[in-house]
């Protein structure tokens, strides 16, 4: 009777996830080919991914900020390319939160603003982007945005160094040099706790 049960559940989930497949494979295709370079079948389907952008689509509205952002597939448009992160964002697209953390960060198409874009690096950071992590190292070792502090810097650093962010371990290893010991081990015991919570409130 279980086995009748476990197979009777599978079909049904089976049946129900396949009507949703089908609809997204499209799309899906195209994150793929984008992801691998892939500009000629985006561009292609262009017009299919700005609608379900429009409709809300926060991969859609990520994957044209990018396109935008980058200039691939269509003109680059830095205005346009916030534009789509910002809505993605919005609803929590941490790769989003990361772009637009640097586009205000670098002040491209919008007015510079470090304490907007530390925001939205934490945000990113708390989900577990290791670029975001990185960029909010930088933050604080540059007192860009928050009050420039070399343990923060240390113990974000270190968090993206341990996510495989490589620019973060040079910058870690770099900072470190300006450190006192008391002070290193300070940062790592931060970075331990703030992994210990999810990078929340870190």
């Amino acid at each position: 009777m279980k086995n009748l049960t476990a197979t009777i559940c599978l079909t049904i989930a089976v049946l129900l996830g396949s009507a949703g497949v089908s609809w997204s494979a499209d799309f899906q295709k195209g994150v793929t080919a984008y992801k691998d370079g892939g500009y000629a079948f985006i561009s292609h389907d262009l017009r299919k991914t700005t609608l379900d952008a429009e409709q809300g689509d926060d991969l859609a509205q990520y994957l044209l900020g990018s396109m935008y952002g980058t200039g691939e597939g269509v003109p680059q448009d830095y205005k346009t390319a916030v534009k789509w992160y910002r809505l993605a964002a919005e609803q929590g697209e941490t790769s989003a939160q990361y772009n637009l953390g640097v586009m205000y960060d670098n002040g491209q198409g919008i007015i510079q603003d470090y304490k907007t874009a530390v925001k939205l690096y934490r945000l990113a950071a708390e989900r577990g982007n290791a670029g975001a992590q990185g960029n909010l190292g930088g933050m604080y070792g540059n007192g860009k945005g928050v009050i420039q502090d070399n343990v923060y810097a240390h113990l974000w650093w270190n968090i993206a160094a341990s996510s495989g962010n490589k620019d973060a371990v040079t910058n870690r290893d770099i900072v470190a040099g300006k450190m006192t010991s008391a002070d290193i081990s300070a940062a790592q015991k931060l970075a331990r706790e703030c992994v210990a919570k999810n990078y929340k409130g870190c």
